[in-house]
């Protein structure tokens, strides 16, 4: 009789879809340690079809639109910041695509940022990036520096995209069919895959940047106005990547 560390060994090996079958073959073992094996094992089940369910629900919007061949999904990140650029990231993903996980991407640890950005990279039709840096922010203010990160990601899309799904905007001179969704990042498997790439391609740059310009605390505070940020700029003074009308007031 296996013990069951080793009972539990193998079921950590097994896929979602194996799990049924394997868990019938200990059924009928009344030890304590396999039944709460099994339980953790049904958890597993639960959550994981929750989240297939949760996906099937985020693709409502995608579904709603299907006669468009490429739906692109667009969003950006760094609106707020005190230094850094916005950038905008724009996804067509495959109409059957289901990545489980994919969400707003304020609610997913970095960790899972980074699995997802990968897979979001892997299995897109096409992806494209936009950047307006500070000095175009400073020069143009953050709503139009924006528009134009969301154009400029749009442009450098492989495949041109029939209709944009956006997070709550709509964008000036684009010709192509939009459809703002408030709180689309949360709403939408395009937006929400949208928010990874845009969220994870930007942090890189502020960690890049923390080497270049230590002191401030970017790797960690990704150019928000934290406490430490804050008392960066006290004691070093602006850097050469802070927005000067973001900044004006310290």
């Amino acid at each position: 009789m296996k013990n069951i560390r080793e009972i539990k060994a193998e079921f950590e090996g097994l896929s979602i879809e194996e799990i049924p079958a394997h868990m019938s073959l200990y059924a009928d073992d009344d030890r304590k340690g396999v039944k709460n094996i099994l339980e953790s094992q049904k958890k597993r089940m639960d959550k994981h079809y929750a989240e297939v369910e949760r996906v099937e629900q985020l693709c409502h919007f995608e579904k709603m639109y299907h006669e468009y061949s490429h739906i692109c999904g667009i969003d950006e990140v760094g609106r707020g910041p005190l230094a850094g650029p916005v950038v905008a990231a724009a996804v067509i993903l495959p109409k059957d695509s289901r990545i489980l996980y994919i969400n707003d991407s304020k609610k997913l640890s970095a960790a899972k940022r980074e699995e997802l950005y990968d897979m979001i990279m892997e299995e897109a039709v096409a992806v494209g990036i936009g950047m307006a840096n500070h000095e175009r922010i400073d020069e143009i203010n953050i709503l139009q520096a924006t528009y134009e990160a969301m154009r400029q990601a749009i442009s450098n899309l492989s495949v041109k995209p029939d209709l944009l799904l956006n997070d709550a905007v709509t964008i000036p001179q684009v010709d192509i069919r939009q459809v703002p969704i408030i709180k689309g990042d949360a709403k939408s498997i395009s937006i929400g895959a949208a928010s990874i790439i845009a969220k994870v391609f930007r942090d890189r740059m502020m960690v890049e940047y923390d080497q270049i310009f230590p002191g401030y605390g970017f790797a960690s505070n990704k150019g928000y106005g934290s406490k430490e940020h804050i008392e960066g700029i006290h004691r070093l003074g602006p850097c050469p990547i802070h927005r000067k009308t973001f900044i004006s007031n310290i």
